[in-house]
């Protein structure tokens, strides 16, 4: 059933971006000079959820921040585009997660992470009940304990839940695409996991963990997944990329959201392919997020 407004939790990180723009990211070290700078909310879970709430639906992030400066500009750009923040425990003394980005004039990037500190590790302060008003949960693996603990709950109550299977240790890759309902990988998130360099084979090893459904996304590639046993495949759109900072969480909140409504596998990975396509297009940050219109008009643009 396709809900009205449909409700997902998005658990995990919150990160403040600052961003590099640079002609060409540099093949070994050396001094660049970059183009433009810029500093921006961003994060896995944090950025699934703006982009939920861009496209008309109800998002909520559950996570751990510092109480520093970071801190309150995240929590002030979540407020502002629309995303619940009640459930965020700030450790006195601690350090929000932050990251550099240079992105060069392809619009790729390359990443350095500072995943925070002094972040309280305990899960029990998390307000699982709310999960009863929820109609999908997706997690990323930057708090493994509290991802864990959330998968589990939904679980018990038969709520679809999402992995963004992005980096981890394979134990911590294993155990949340254990319970998680839909494991959703990046290719070095697989490859950490099956030892595997091959997509395929990587997904059929993923499988063999996990009773719900795997899948890589592959960037320009597109994304591909296993359904009843079989290979399926969703290319990605045609579009000249601006920014590919934000674009795999865009495709997980999309997809999460595609899931939360009941559609099924192929259209939410279709739905959820052109709402990344337009955020590459479109840069700009968590202001450079899809409207239900600009994906609408991309999905009959290029109807198969």
């Amino acid at each position: 059933m396709h809900c009205a407004v449909a409700t997902v939790v998005c658990l995990g990180a919150a990160v403040i971006d600052r961003v590099y723009e640079v002609d060409a990211i540099p093949s070994t070290p050396q001094k660049v000079q970059a183009r433009d700078y810029r500093e921006r909310c961003g994060g896995i879970a944090a950025t699934a959820a703006v982009a939920i709430a861009r496209l008309g639906h109800a998002a909520v992030f559950w996570g751990r921040l510092g109480d520093d400066a970071g801190a309150a500009c995240l929590l002030a750009e979540l407020a502002r585009h629309g995303v619940g923040t009640g459930a965020v425990r700030q450790s006195p003394g601690g350090k929000t997660p932050s990251a550099a980005v240079i992105v060069d004039a392809q619009g790729e990037r390359m990443l350095a992470v500072f995943p925070g500190s002094g972040l309280a590790d305990d899960p029990d302060w998390l307000p699982l009940g709310d999960l009863a008003d929820a109609d999908a949960l997706l997690v990323d693996t930057r708090w493994p304990r509290g991802a864990l603990h959330a998968l589990r709950a939904a679980r018990s109550r038969g709520l679809p839940s999402i992995l963004d299977a992005d980096l981890g240790e394979p134990q911590v890759l294993a155990a949340l695409a254990e319970q998680a309902g839909h494991a959703i990988f990046s290719a070095q998130g697989l490859a950490r996991l099956t030892g595997l360099g091959d997509h395929e084979a990587g997904l059929r090893a993923a499988q063999a963990r996990t009773t719900g459904l795997v899948g890589v996304t592959l960037g320009a590639e597109g994304v591909c997944w296993l359904e009843q046993g079989e290979l399926r495949r969703q290319p990605a759109f045609r579009i000249t990329a601006r920014d590919t900072t934000g674009a795999g969480d865009t495709f997980h909140g999309a997809y999460a959201l595609a899931i939360a409504q009941g559609k099924p596998i192929a259209p939410a990975m279709r739905y959820a392919a052109a709402a990344a396509a337009i955020k590459v297009r479109r840069g700009e940050g968590w202001d450079g997020m899809p409207e239900p219109s600009m994906v609408e008009q991309l999905l009959e643009s290029e109807k198969t």
